[in-house]
């Protein structure tokens, strides 16, 4: 007789591995079937010529003991196996623009941020001030972002406030404007509709404090497989799930590509949910709620490059480097035109460990359309489907990659003479080993025009399957791990588990003490 589960998870992202271990921890029967040979998602770590990179978590904020990710994590019994390294205090980020030798920080500590920026703009100290007690007034507003009990936000502006107009009034220099505002890569930041809720909460826990995870964030992932097992959680690879199985309007089960099917009496979709929808048929949801998620715009996709340095040729930097072309455009480099690509771009380092001061390798990031690898779109590439996607792809690559590497030189004038070897992922390369909707980096766009189309509920309109993950409200490690608490509240009872979270953090604190 086929074993049966409490609950089934699809796909094993930081929202699926949150949420298995949440109700693994509340006695539930769970199972999380993963498609590729890897588990976490956008966690996953890859080698290149012995090097280790990350797929998507350069760095982590807010796990300074106290704060909120610290919280979730210790919930979770992670936090204290996890190796960190915190960046550098005076400027975890720094921002740049072409002809201008400054690098304009980020500093950790509120007080310390204030501090570093205003060295570089005195008369504007008031204006700094002021945003950052609007940014932390805004997180404030979230109740689980603090763990606190309420529903997602309150304040009746909150959602339609946008972040470069709020920018704008507030400080009223130019370059400072494109400072404060020039690590929007982390959002994708649109100046017509990203709000400031959106701005805030994705640096917040950053200017909290900022880790970077020694030797890549899969071991987050490793952790979290590994604490499921313990608590007696199935959790399978090589599993994709291809077909959602029905009896009238209930899922029962679901099926995988090898032939197997699980059965249950939840589900929890951790992939895309327009993904998810097209997978299940439209004949299943009423044509508005179908047309709703299918309509609402994803967020633009990435290019990333990867270097491996010779040993001992590169200093290591412990900061990222946000870099724009100019000032002006800080806003608008997700309309690149293709000669001027890329326009802005994020760089991370990692510390070679056995050649402390110098870097292993970096990991660059910059927008790039899903119309631009449009070609290939029917191919498919994956360590565990593996395919070969044509000599036009990868001279497509290498024209890339010659294009990046001349606008890092800018930046970094010898970095040629330094490189090992060079490697590469597309949109096409995140929506293969991630599943997100043509590569998306962030799930949904928020729009404060249109504030309440881009949050997604976690209950979908079949009664037992829900959405958890960056689709569902916030991206990044904080706005994903709240997430799976928002999807587990909707099987445990909201007030119930938040009370649980606390007070089993109230007891680990009176263990240590």
């Amino acid at each position: 007789m086929q074993e049966k589960f409490d609950v089934i998870i699809i796909g094993s992202g930081l929202g699926g591995l949150v949420a298995a271990n949440i109700l693994a921890k509340e006695g539930k029967k769970v199972c999380v079937l993963e498609k590729n040979n890897q588990f976490g998602g956008n966690l996953q770590t890859f080698v290149r010529d012995k090097s280790i990179f990350d797929t998507g978590i350069h760095y982590i904020g807010g796990l300074e003991k106290g704060q909120n990710l610290h919280k979730y994590f210790s919930y979770l019994d992670i936090m204290d196996d996890l190796k960190l390294k915190r960046m550098d205090i005076n400027a975890y980020d720094v921002i740049t623009f072409d002809n201008d030798e400054l690098e304009y920080p980020h500093a950790q500590g509120y007080d310390n941020f204030i501090k570093q920026l205003a060295a570089f703009f005195p008369e504007e100290e008031e204006g700094i001030r002021q945003y950052t007690e609007k940014i932390k007034d805004t997180c404030y507003r979230f109740p689980l972002y603090n763990l606190e009990q309420g529903d997602q936000y309150y304040g009746e502006n909150l959602l339609t406030l946008k972040a470069k107009d709020y920018i704008d009034a507030t400080v009223k220099n130019p370059k400072l404007r494109a400072v404060l505002a020039g690590s929007n890569l982390l959002y994708a930041g649109d100046p017509d509709s990203t709000p400031f809720y959106v701005h805030a909460l994705s640096i917040n826990s950053y200017i909290e404090s900022a880790w970077r995870c020694i030797q890549g964030g899969s071991q987050i992932a490793k952790l979290l497989v590994k604490r499921l097992r313990t608590l007696g959680g199935t959790i399978l690879k090589y599993q994709e799930v291809t077909t959602f199985n029905f009896k009238e309007e209930i899922l029962v089960s679901v099926s995988t590509a090898q032939g197997n099917t699980f059965s249950a009496d939840n589900f929890i979709s951790n992939m895309d949910p327009k993904l998810t929808l097209n997978m299940i048929g439209k004949e299943k949801f009423r044509n508005l709620y179908f047309k709703r998620i299918q309509s609402t715009k994803s967020v633009i996709s990435s290019f990333s490059i990867y270097l491996v340095f010779k040993k001992g040729t590169v200093p290591y930097f412990n900061k990222n480097y946000y870099h724009t072309h100019t000032p002006e455009k800080v806003w608008t480099t997700q309309n690149y035109k293709e000669e001027s690509w890329p326009e802005a771009y994020l760089i991370s380092m990692n510390e070679d460990l056995k050649t402390p001061g110098f870097a292993d390798n970096l990991t660059s990031i910059a927008y790039m359309r899903f119309e631009e690898v449009k070609p290939w779109a029917d191919t498919f590439n994956t360590v565990a489907v593996k395919n070969d996607r044509g000599e036009d792809y990868e001279q497509f690559k290498q024209r890339k990659i010659e294009a990046y590497l001349t606008e890092i030189e800018k930046k970094f004038p010898n970095i040629r003479s330094c490189i090992k070897s060079v490697h590469t992922s597309t949109p096409l390369s995140y929506r293969d080993y991630i599943g997100c909707f043509e590569g998306s980096m962030y799930g949904f766009v928020k729009d404060a025009s249109s504030p309440m189309k881009s949050f997604l509920s976690p209950r979908t309109r079949i009664s037992n399957l829900l959405f958890t993950g960056q689709g569902l409200n916030m991206h990044g490690v904080l706005g994903v791990t709240i997430s799976a608490v928002v999807t587990c509240g909707e099987l445990l009872g909201k007030e119930y588990l938040l009370n649980r979270i606390k007070e089993t953090l109230a007891k680990k604190e009176q263990v240590k003490t």
